[in-house]
């Protein structure tokens, strides 16, 4: 499904199909695990471009969608997405990399340095230029007025995403550990691949993510940092998962309690099973008005979850797993 159209987000909003075919082809840039990679030269040749323009749209309180990988983050975009007045990125990795050249952990665009948590010190007058110019770029051609951003890993790079839009708004999803690790498993499972010679899947080209999550985020991990080198040896996909939820559930317990005023939390299971009321609280949350349209589109879109058995947890994870669970109000019976 390219650029996540179906027939009904057409149906629900034709003219969508530009903004959409837009963010897709000219600012998200093609990962290493999908097709099409021969776009990344002209997009980046763009970006050069349009960074030595002056700023063409100003960025007000961008949105950005931030929690666990495979924990409903395209759902929601793709939701919000049909909203009159917003463009919506879908990772774009490829700007995040033209903004700051050491933040590709997948290594998609670089195989050089880079760095998983980003915060203030970290920013520079280079890096709010460009993600100004290029956000107003964005803004300027699709014809929105408000950016939602849905990137993940930014859940550990809210310091440094409040630092070039000190408006910026935060909406974390979580979703059952379970579920998620899951759902991460299958999806490399599914879309890894090799070629020429190298590993790309849900831990990077040639494991760069894994490593980069081993090096610099467990060390500082109040539940793992005891495990480092055992952690390290992880082979399966599930283990691997398992590290990846408890890692960014644990970041962010400690980014709600710093931005608090900044960043609406809520579950993805609440979104599947009253999603009106959720779509409202996020509305109101980013001061955006209510949309028909998009409500409607909810209702087609939004499926009644299905029970899923609990999987076998590594034991020397449990116990954060379950305590971490335990926090979000998740039954770990």
């Amino acid at each position: 499904m390219i650029a996540q159209i179906n027939k009904e987000y057409f149906k629900t909003r034709p003219t969508k199909l530009w903004t959409r075919l837009i963010s897709y082809g000219l600012f998200e840039g093609r990962p290493a695990t999908t097709k099409g990679q021969w776009l990344n030269p002209f997009v980046f040749k763009l970006f050069e471009l349009w960074k030595t323009f002056p700023q063409l749209t100003t960025v007000n309180s961008p949105v950005f969608i931030i929690g666990a990988g495979r924990s409903g983050t395209t759902l929601l975009g793709i939701i919000l997405s049909i909203h009159r007045d917003i463009s919506f990125l879908n990772e774009p990795k490829a700007l995040w990399h033209e903004i700051y050249g050491e933040e590709d952990i997948i290594g998609s665009y670089s195989n050089g340095k880079a760095y998983y948590s980003l915060d203030e010190c970290n920013v520079n007058e280079s890096a709010i230029s460009n993600a100004q110019k290029l956000y107003g770029a964005y803004l300027t051609i699709t014809g929105g007025s408000r950016v939602v951003d849905k990137y993940p890993e930014l859940i550990f790079r809210v310091p440094f995403v409040k630092q070039l839009f000190p408006d910026a708004k935060f909406l974390f999803i979580t979703r059952n550990g379970y579920d998620t690790l899951k759902s991460i498993e299958l999806w490399s499972q599914r879309l890894g691949k090799q070629e020429n010679g190298n590993v790309h899947d849900w831990w990077g080209v040639n494991n760069r993510k894994w490593r980069l999550m081993c090096e610099q985020l467990i060390p500082e991990s109040n539940y793992l940092q005891s495990y480092k080198t055992d952690i390290s040896k992880f082979q399966s996909h599930k283990d691997r998962a398992t590290v990846e939820w408890i890692l960014t559930m644990e970041k962010g317990i400690h980014i709600q309690y710093k931005f608090s005023e900044s960043i609406f939390t809520f579950k993805y299971e609440e979104l599947l099973n009253n999603h009106t009321n959720v779509i409202k609280k996020i509305l109101h949350f980013t001061d955006l008005s209510m949309d028909k349209k998009l409500v409607e589109y909810a209702n087609r879109a939004i499926r009644k979850p299905t029970l899923k058995k609990k999987v076998a947890i590594h034991p020397i994870l449990i116990k954060p797993f379950l305590n971490l669970m335990e926090q979000y109000n998740y039954n770990t019976i």
